[in-house]
C-alpha cells in the first residue's frame, strides 16, 4: 500500500473538505491498491501530487505510466474529454479512464522537467507554440457541450462596476473603462472558435520520455486563442520588472501567432475581472499583480 504524502493532505483544497472528501483521503491507499489490481498495474515509486490530484507512478506490462486520482465528484470527465479532444496535439496521452471514480491512467511524464524551470526566453517561446498547437477548430459540430469563453465576458462585464462600487471604489474607474472597451473588442465580430486551454501555464507543461513538451490537466473551452496569453504571462510576472511586462507579452503573442489587439483586450478584461473578484474574496497578493499588469498593458 502506498503512503499518501503529508504535503498532499495539507493542501488548501482540503481545509474545507466535505465528509466524503475526508473519507476519500483516508481510503486512498486502498483505492490505489484496488485500481492497480483492476488495471494490472505495479506501483513504481512514491506518489506525487498537485493541489487536487494524487499521481502514483506505475508500470503496466513493463511500461511506465501514471495513475491519477481525484475525488469522484471532481470533473474528471471534463479532463478526459479534453485529453481525447486534443490527442495528438501536445497533451499527455490517456491510456485508461474511469471518470465516475475520478481515476485516469496517463502516460508517464517527468515531473522534474517543467517549463517553469526554463528561463523566460525559452519558456515563453515554447508555451506560445504549444498554445498555437492547441488552437484547433472547435465549432459546435466537433465540440458539442464545451463552453464558450466569450459567454463569460457577456455575463460578467455588466457586474464589474456594481461590484467595484460595493467594494468602495478600490481603484481608478478608468480601469473599468478599459475593461469595458476590451469587452467590446472581444464581443465584436464573428470569429470561428478554436479550442482554448484556459488553465495553460508553465508548471503544467512537462517533458515526456522522448523529450517533447506535453500539457497536463488542460481545461477545454471554445473561443479565442488570445484568451490564454494573460494566463501564461500571469504565472511568471513576478520575474519581470514593470517595464519588461509589455515586451514579454509581445514575445508570447508572436510565438503563439495571436492577434495583438485581441490578446491585449482579453488581457485587460481578464485582469480587471480577476482584480474585482480577488478584492471581493479577500486576496492580498494578487490585486497588486493585477494593478501592475493593467498599468503595463493598458
Amino acid at each position: 500500500m502506498i503512503e499518501v504524502p503529508a504535503t498532499f493532505l495539507a493542501m488548501p483544497r482540503w481545509w474545507t473538505a466535505t465528509a466524503a472528501e475526508e473519507q476519500w483521503l483516508a481510503d486512498l491507499p486502498r483505492l490505489v491498491d484496488a485500481r492497480c489490481r483492476r488495471w494490472d498495474l505495479t506501483v513504481d515509486g512514491p506518489p506525487l501530487h498537485g493541489s487536487n490530484a494524487l499521481v502514483v507512478p506505475v508500470r503496466r506490462a513493463g511500461s511506465p505510466a501514471a495513475l491519477r486520482l481525484t475525488p469522484p465528484d471532481d470533473d474528471t470527465a471534463a479532463l478526459s474529454t479534453a485529453l481525447e479532444f486534443w490527442r495528438g496535439h501536445g497533451v499527455v496521452g490517456e491510456l485508461e479512464a474511469d471518470p465516475a471514480a475520478g481515476v485516469l491512467l496517463l502516460e508517464r511524464l517527468d515531473p522534474h522537467r517543467s517549463l517553469a524551470r526554463q528561463p523566460l526566453d525559452v519558456a515563453f517561446a515554447e508555451i506560445g507554440r504549444i498554445a498555437r498547437r492547441l488552437a484547433i477548430p472547435a465549432g459546435d459540430d466537433v465540440a458539442a457541450g464545451v463552453g464558450r469563453v466569450v459567454d463569460d465576458v457577456a455575463r460578467l462585464t455588466p457586474r464589474l462596476r456594481p461590484a467595484w462600487e460595493h467594494l468602495g471604489r478600490p481603484f481608478d474607474p478608468g480601469v473599468l473603462d478599459l475593461a469595458a472597451d476590451a469587452a467590446a473588442v472581444i464581443l465584436a465580430g464573428d470569429r470561428d472558435p478554436v479550442a482554448v486551454n484556459t488553465d495553460l501555464h508553465f508548471d503544467q507543461v512537462l517533458r515526456d520520455r522522448d523529450g517533447r513538451w506535453c500539457v497536463v490537466d488542460p481545461v477545454l473551452r471554445r473561443g479565442d486563442a488570445e484568451r490564454t496569453a494573460v494566463n501564461v504571462l500571469w504565472h511568471r510576472v513576478d520575474e519581470m520588472t514593470d517595464r519588461e511586462i509589455p515586451g514579454w507579452f509581445d514575445v508570447l503573442v508572436e510565438a503563439a501567432r495571436l492577434d495583438v489587439e485581441l490578446a491585449r483586450a482579453w488581457a485587460l478584461w481578464r485582469v480587471t475581472d480577476y482584480w474585482v473578484w480577488g478584492l471581493d474574496n479577500g486576496l492580498t497578493e494578487d490585486p497588486p499583480r493585477c494593478a501592475r499588469l493593467v498599468a503595463a498593458l493598458g
